[in-house]
């Protein structure tokens, strides 16, 4: 089934319901939307965190976790470990940020003895309903690399495309931005998405990927801008995934998609054994449930595919 709408994935179901360890569950919006997307038959929840403070926020919101797995640890180190060693043993199947430091969690993840690592990068990939775009569109990497390599943007792509063929995608198109479409040695950028374009052509990346670039946010995205500027690409106005040259435009395109076009979003953190929901506090309920739906489609298909 191909997602083509963020509402599509609320109505995903999974013959195994997947498990969501959410680490420092006491945390009002985060609980709010892990009680919602179990009542939705989208997760079964595990929560991990200061056992009082979830039930007071739940009782305070009116709902319901007697249900629910509690592991009480107020440690918050110790919350991150106890919700990564469920993964390794296979009794959760991926995991949510609550009301912890995003360097604390990650510490976790990454932890050499039992953590969560592999071969890739964590990557930050946004997907977002844009009402005056005619697919869904993935924005990497606006949130944890700053100023990636050739080799690491090789590998925030491999992470971008899992989660569009999760999503059903069996093409992904790949446009690698810049300022500009022609390469200018005095920006990194444009030589940067040659190489990769180049990386594509000698059939470096997997089957149903098309790498082009460098080309500017409106190639990208506008068949108009396109035929004027004469550029010829099958990616040009067709994007699916975005790839910034650095975390400064991947912020600023992902907040002006938010704020001045109205656009629906749900996140996630690739490249570690299982999917990582991440979302700020500033993000809407809508947009927590919509990332933790995200997360159940593609734990279910990672797990499908391994």
């Amino acid at each position: 089934m191909k997602i083509d709408n963020l509402n599509q994935l609320l109505e995903v179901r999974h013959t195994n319901k997947m498990k969501l360890a959410v680490i420092a569950s006491h945390d009002e919006g985060v609980l709010e939307a892990v009680v919602k997307a179990s009542e939705r038959g989208i997760v079964e929840p595990i929560l991990i965190g200061d056992q009082n403070r979830t039930r007071e926020i739940a009782n305070q919101l009116e709902i319901k976790v007697d249900r629910y797995e509690i592991i009480h640890e107020e440690n918050l180190e110790r919350a991150a470990e106890l919700g990564v060693k469920l993964i390794r043993e296979g009794k959760a199947d991926f995991i949510m940020k609550g009301l912890i430091d995003t360097s604390t969690l990650l510490k976790a993840v990454l932890n050499k003895e039992w953590g969560l690592r592999t071969d890739s990068l964590l990557s930050h990939v946004m997907v977002y309903e844009v009402p005056s775009y005619h697919k869904l569109i993935y924005l990497t990497d606006g949130g944890m690399n700053l100023s990636p390599s050739i080799e690491q943007k090789v590998k925030i792509i491999e992470n971008s495309v899992i989660v569009a063929k999760a999503l059903g995608n069996e093409t992904v198109k790949i446009a690698c931005l810049a300022a500009k479409e022609k390469v200018d040695l005095k920006m990194d950028a444009t030589v940067q998405a040659m190489e990769l374009k180049e990386k594509y052509l000698n059939g470096e990346f997997e089957d149903g990927v098309i790498v082009d670039g460098p080309m500017a946010l409106d190639l990208a995205v506008s068949k108009d801008s396109a035929k004027i500027k004469g550029y010829r690409s099958d990616v040009a106005g067709d994007a699916d995934v975005l790839l910034v040259p650095n975390i400064e435009m991947g912020n600023g395109i992902g907040k002006s998609i938010t704020y001045f076009a109205g656009g629906k979003s749900a996140g996630i953190i690739m490249g570690a054994k299982v999917p990582i929901v991440l979302v700020s506090r500033a993000d809407t309920y809508e947009t927590k449930l919509y990332s933790i739906a995200l997360g159940s489609i593609i734990s279910n298909y990672i797990g499908q595919s391994n």
